[in-house]
């Protein structure tokens, strides 16, 4: 018997239950350690180990915005431009998720990208723009978002505010990429027809301004950049002037969640189409609060205007979260007894006690309305 299983070794042939009990044998010997986690040490980007990505490079855009190029593991399954990311980063001990956008097409080098803007008490966007340096391991999701361009429509309006630039020049440089030789136009983005109405406060402020003032000079797009300090907070109404043909383009527009609901009311009025992206929630005036009390018999005491999410952490209690906006679902649990309200409309959700289903909320955008519990 031992001479047949030395043959089958030597002929590179290891039976399965063998190769089975080798690697039982390394995992006892390397307990609480198994052979994957050293190979995690090792080659943390490899396929099959869960989706990581190695910061390389950390280039600034503005004081407080910069852009993270990202080596992304082996599995990473690519993106269209326009769609986001959730990255998953520890700061102070604690993995913090949160979503930002792709700021390119698909690149050669396979590296993929983000451009972040440091908001104040942001936690993670301040450690990502002032701290964070080459070398970093980040978690990855695959990319998401329907924020992308539709080929039936090649006369198009963008508007964007401030970092709602983001997943638009990721769409502009897939179509138009710049080159030491100047930007290209390919076959597939000659027929685009492009006006961007581009908003920040000031021209310093205005993230990549270089890249679309080049691809305005290129004729690529036709770029009209207003700055608050110059022009004054822009009033949705002027848009009819500062684009008059803007009846015969699809309007896509990303920023403020004010910008978006002046867009909304005005693009509806007029039979327009309009797709938004939005990267904060508008708030509605808050409620009573309550407590909130989690299955791992914590309970804290929450105010009608903050959420659930925000509220917890602050009390040291450690919870899901990803874009903390509503969008991603990465915040949701289970509520088992009691009111929630949504902090964008005023939507109240209740579960009456003995209710055998759970309602899952999602705690970045719900406060206690009264006590409730989730399980978590």
């Amino acid at each position: 018997m031992m001479e047949d299983m030395s043959m089958t070794l030597m002929a590179g042939r290891t039976p399965r239950s063998f190769r089975h009990r080798l690697t039982r044998l390394a995992e006892a010997a390397t307990t609480p350690l198994v052979p994957a986690d050293f190979l995690d040490l090792f080659a943390p980007l490899r396929s099959g180990a869960d989706l990581r990505g190695r910061i390389e490079e950390i280039r600034a855009e503005t004081p407080d915005a910069a852009t993270i190029v990202i080596r992304p593991g082996a599995d990473w399954a690519g993106h269209v431009p326009g769609q986001y990311l959730r990255i998953g980063i520890d700061v102070n001990g604690v993995r913090q998720w949160r979503a930002y956008s792709l700021t390119h097409g698909p690149r050669p080098d396979g590296r993929i990208s983000i451009t972040v803007k440091a908001v104040p008490d942001g936690l993670v966007s301040n450690h990502l723009v002032h701290e964070a340096v080459p070398g970093t391991m980040v978690h990855l999701e695959q990319a998401a978002g329907e924020f992308v361009l539709n080929s039936d429509h090649d006369r198009l309006l963008f508007v964007t505010a401030g970092s709602g630039i983001t997943p638009v020049i990721g769409m502009l440089r897939n179509l138009f990429p710049s080159t030491d030789a100047g930007v290209l136009r390919f076959d597939r983005s000659k027929n685009y027809d492009i006006v961007v109405v581009h908003v920040a406060p000031t021209q310093p402020d205005s993230i990549f301004l270089r890249d679309l003032q080049a691809l305005d000079a290129a004729g690529s797009i036709s770029l009209i950049a207003r700055y608050d300090d110059e022009h004054g907070v822009l009033d949705v109404a002027d848009l009819a002037s500062l684009v008059p043909d803007l009846a015969e383009r699809r309007t896509l527009a990303c920023g403020p969640a004010g910008l978006l609901d002046a867009l909304g009311e005005h693009h509806e009025s007029a039979g327009l189409e309009l797709v938004t992206e939005q990267f904060r929630t508008t708030r509605v005036e808050p409620g009573d609060g309550g407590t909130v009390a989690f299955a791992n018999g914590v309970t804290i005491t929450a105010d009608g205007a903050t959420p659930i999410l925000d509220a917890a952490e602050d009390a040291g209690v450690l919870m899901p979260s990803g874009c903390r906006m509503g969008i991603c679902m990465g915040c949701v649990l289970p509520m088992t007894q009691g009111s929630v309200r949504d902090l964008r409309n005023g939507q109240i959700t209740t579960v009456d006690p003995g209710e055998s289903v759970a309602i899952k909320v999602q705690t970045c955008i719900n406060a206690a309305a009264g006590d409730c519990h989730l399980d978590h």
